[in-house]
């Protein structure tokens, strides 16, 4: 599964960095995220509830950044476990830049899943993801002082 996007963010480009490297922020702003800790330097544990048509898993997994530019752009690697309904993992680039009194954040996300989730359909797990970065990116401009209006959201669906 491949899936692009780009939001405006109301809030300098530092600001925005930080938020995207605090971890209690971040866990605020992923729906079913039940535990998101720093393992290490630029590593960390999460722990997530997930419902995906008929399949409800709790997934465990890890993300961990690399190829950092602060305050420019990161790529990230998660990986995760849900049991029987199977597993995810991937790597999604993020690049911020300036755009009048806010930021541009544009992202790319590759990801492979296998397991019950693989079996359920592509439309459907494709759906599901446009949705939960569509819910993420809502909370995160919220969590940053803006509205939804301002995000100025535009995406690619995923492929």
């Amino acid at each position: 599964m491949d899936m692009s996007g780009s939001h405006f963010i109301p809030a300098p480009q530092e600001r925005v960095w930080a938020a995207l490297n605090d971890p209690e922020l971040l866990k605020a702003c992923i729906t079913g995220c039940e535990q998101f800790e720093a393992d290490g330097e630029h590593s960390y544990k999460l722990l997530m509830a997930v419902k995906i048509g008929p399949v409800r898993a709790r997934f465990t997994g890890k993300m961990d950044l690399c190829d950092l530019n602060p305050p420019n752009a990161y790529a990230l690697g998660f990986e995760g476990q849900g049991g029987v309904a199977g597993f995810a993992k991937g790597k999604s680039d993020v690049t911020l830049s300036p755009e009048g009194e806010g930021t541009r954040l544009a992202y790319t996300a590759r990801a492979q899943i296998g397991g019950k989730l693989a079996q359920i359909g592509s439309r459907l797990v494709d759906g599901a993801a446009r949705k939960m970065a569509d819910d993420f990116f809502a909370a995160f401009v919220q969590k940053l002082g803006g509205t939804t209006e301002q995000a100025g959201m535009s995406a690619t669906a995923p492929q």
